[in-house]
This record gives structure tokens, sequence and C-alpha cells, in this order.
């Protein structure tokens, strides 16, 4: 099977997985969200902070080498395992004892129980690197994609039960722990590869040697992701931090439908073209291009229909995240055109390229939040935004370095999404202005974006009709994948 076959295939079970796993979590996130308060989720926000900080020593960057390399041996894998697996079980022993001294810098003791429970969920999500990455590299997405959607459904029932019975925060805990142990437990049945009590220190000098970057790296894209969640929880508390995390997570739920599918497999499609230059700058401006288009008018088209979204979804209580979640988006649009930059690095085994960069976004992102958090939520999203928009040109720079890609060649590709997004937007605003006062919410969401995939379907095929035609040949070959998958 050739490599874009095997890249197609890879994006069915991608698109599976992500739309399955997205749909799910946000059906579960929704009934949460009107069950449990903004304190309960700022709670487990401030808790997931120092987890996300904890897991960066855990990841180590090995899986990302074994996925990069084009060979491995047997006992390249077994050390890998056994350093995940001591790495667990450390982390989980040294945050379990510091739960006191995290709950006293952000003054909420509740927070220590939290931070107990989720510390032995290091040792479990040791357990299961190794075969996500050999998962990975065989295109194995069918299994990936079973065990997070299974994952999500069985720790999601459990959540929901235990909101229902009055468990609080609590729920939100289960629902972690639980989804994570089905996830282990699956990957570990779907796959025969099974550790041996061996190991290298000459390959994990090696690991060592191409992880230490991406240690580095994981580290800055903590201070890129975490730092506003840091600092709105430090400086203005748990309920401002509860409303702050709804607005990005619906951020994070748009991106991994419509960028993160294809970014899944295009780590591993890039390292086998990474000797094929011209076909890698196909790949690269193909997926990037496709990606734009679906992400462009969905984010954009999102800003419009926000407040209605969020009474619809979430509950008048919930209202306060409107402005942040339309700020947001703005930063969801940055990521369709930059998402794959990452994969490029990584493929071409340029981790320290990426670290630069993330360096200086991370920089950047502290300095403008710590000037916004005086002025609440709404000042941090903003300042969130135009520090990504700022580092934003220094890294297609660095890309177009690497591989030799024009920067007017690769920016010329969002005219078309730009042009049909801004045409579809204004139809909409004017279909909102008369109507706004007749529809209920729900309705007025539903016709609207009726309309929107409308003006935007026609804009491209009269203005961009060989786009058109890329897509409905993309769209084919998608379904003529899922079909021969379906027979089997």
């Amino acid at each position: 099977m050739s490599i874009k076959q095997k890249a197609i295939q890879g994006v069915v079970w991608s698109v599976i997985q992500n739309w399955g796993s997205q749909a799910g979590s946000l059906v579960v996130f929704l009934i949460l969200a009107r069950l449990l308060t903004p304190e309960a989720f700022g709670l487990i926000g401030l808790a997931n902070v120092f987890f996300a900080f904890m897991q960066i020593f855990l990841e180590q960057g090995f899986s990302q080498a074994l996925i990069q390399r084009e060979e491995i041996e047997p006992e390249e894998l077994d050390t890998a395992f056994w350093t995940h697996v001591l790495s667990g079980l450390l982390l989980t022993i040294i945050s379990f004892l510091c739960s006191g001294l995290v709950a006293e810098i952000f003054d909420q003791p509740k927070l220590i129980p939290i931070i107990q429970c989720f510390s032995f969920l290091f040792f479990i999500k040791s357990l299961s690197h190794v075969h996500k990455a050999i998962l990975t590299r065989t295109f194995a997405f069918q299994v990936m994609a079973l065990r997070t959607i299974i994952g999500i459904i069985i720790g999601g029932i459990a959540g929901i039960v235990m909101a229902l019975s009055g468990f609080g925060v609590w729920s939100l805990v289960s629902q972690q722990f639980i989804y994570e142990a089905v996830e282990v437990f699956i990957i570990w049945g779907a796959i025969d590869w099974r550790p041996k009590l061996r190991f290298s220190f000459q390959h994990l000098q090696g690991f060592l040697n191409f992880g230490l970057n991406i240690l580095a790296l994981k580290f800055l894209a903590f201070c890129n992701k975490r730092t506003d969640n840091l600092l709105i929880g430090y400086f203005l508390g748990e309920v401002a931090l509860g409303y702050y995390l709804i607005a990005f997570r619906v951020l994070e739920v748009m991106s991994q439908l419509l960028v993160s599918t294809t970014k899944q497999v295009a780590l591993p499609t890039f390292s086998r073209l990474q000797t094929e230059p011209e076909r890698f700058r196909q790949a690269f401006y193909k997926v990037t291009l496709f990606t734009s288009l679906i992400a462009f008018p969905t984010f954009l088209g999102m800003i419009i229909f926000t407040r209605e979204l969020v009474f619809t979804l979430f509950g008048e209580q919930w209202l306060p995240s409107v402005p942040i979640m339309q700020i947001l988006a703005f930063a969801g649009i940055l990521n369709a055109i930059s998402y794959f930059n990452g994969s490029v690095f990584m493929a071409m085994g340029k981790p320290s390229w990426k670290l630069r960069l993330s360096l200086l976004n991370a920089v950047l992102n502290l300095i403008a939040c710590l000037l916004a958090v005086q002025w609440g939520i709404v000042a941090v999203a903003l300042a969130y935004v135009v520090s990504s928009y700022l580092a934003f040109p220094v890294s297609q720079w660095t890309i177009g370095k690497l591989i030799h890609v024009p920067a007017r060649k690769y920016l010329q590709q969002f005219i078309s999404p730009i042009i049909c997004s801004v045409i579809m937007v204004v139809g909409i605003l004017i279909y909102k202005y008369f109507l706004i006062d007749l529809l209920d919410e729900k309705l007025l969401i539903l016709i609207g974006t009726a309309i929107g995939i409308i003006i935007y379907g026609l804009s491209i095929k009269f203005l961009y009709p060989p786009i058109f035609e890329d897509l409905l040949q993309i769209l084919e070959m998608l379904k003529s994948s899922k079909k021969k998958f379906s027979n089997r």
C-alpha cells in the first residue's frame, strides 16, 4: 500500500476518532456544564495546570522519536517502555507528596485530594506511550479511534451519574480518571507487542538526544497553553477560571474537529516523504489549504452565533464566557494556518527549530497575559490571541527556510478561503439582522448555519472552480476509502 493510500485511510480513521471523540466529549461536557458550577470547573482547571506541567516529564519525546525513525529495533521499544514506567512511578510519588504545596500556592485546600487522585494517572498513562507510537507508525488509527471513543463513553457516563448523584467536582475527577484507565486497557488488548525485561543505555542515550528538545518544547507548549489559566486562577480565582475554561474548551473542540483530524496523520506521512522535497512541499500545501477551507468559515461563523450557542448549549449561567469565546475564535483561525508546522519540524528531524519558536511564543504570551490579567478574563483572552499573531510571521519564515516554501506562494493559498468566508459572513449578518427577533436561538443557529454553508459552497464553486473540484476529489477519495474499511 502506498504512503498516499495509507495517509488517506489514516485520515478516515482520524476523522472517526476526532469527530466521534469530540462529539461524545462535547455531549458529556454540555451535560456536566448544566449540572455543575463554574467553581467546579475552575478547581479542575487548577488541578489540570499542575497535571499538565508534571506530564511534560512523563512524555519526554520518546514516542515522537519512535514515530520519526524509519526503522526501530525491539530493544529500543523495551528501553522506551521501561523508561516511561519508571518516570510514571516517580511522578506519581512526587505529585502525591506535593499536593499540599500546590493547594497552598492557590489558596485552595480543596485541591489536595483532587491532585492526590490525579497523581496515579501518571503511572497509568506511562503504560501506553510506546503502544501508541507503534500504532501511529503503522497507521493503525482504527484502534486509536475505538479506544478513544470507548474511553469517552464510559468515563462520560460515570461522570454524569456522579454529577446527578450530587458528587460535584468529583464527577469531573472520576470522568478523567476512568477515561485514561479504559484507554490503556483497550490499547493493550489491541496490540500484540509486549515489553521484555531488557534495557539499553545506548538506545536511551539516543532517545535523550532527540527527546531533550522535545522535553523543552513541551515545557514551552505548556507555558503557551497554560500561562493564561495559571494567571487567571492565581489572580482572579476559580470562578473566573471556570468561565475562561468553558470558552477555551470550545476552542479546543473546534480545533480538534476541524484541524487536528489530519495532524495525527501528518507526522508519519511527512516523515516518509522527508527524502522527497517536492512531494513533501505539495503534501504540506494541500493539507494546509484543505484545513483552512474548513476552519476559516467555521470559526468566523461561530463568532456571529456565539451568544446563541452559549445560551442554548450551556445555559444562562455561562453567558460571561461569550466575549472570551469570540476573541479566542481568532486564535482558532491562526491555528488552522500554522497547525502543521510542528509536524514539519519533527518529520525533518529539527525539533530544536520548533523549540526556539515556542520559546518566542511563550515569552510573548507570558508578557501579554501578565500585563492584561489586571483587567480581567476578557483582556487575558485578547492578550493570548495577540501574542500568537505576533509570533506567526517568524514561524512561517522558518518553515519557508526549512522546506523552501516561498512566503508569497504559501500565503496566496488563504486568499480563497478568506474571500469566500467574508462573503458568507456578510450573508449571515444580513439574515440575522432581519430575523433575530422572529426566531428563537436554536432555529436562528440552524437556519443561519445552512445559509452559511450554501453561500460559502457557492462562492468557492463560482469564484475558485479548481479548488472546488479538488475538494470534491478529496471527498470522493475519503468516501471510497471508507467503503473499503466497511467491506472488511
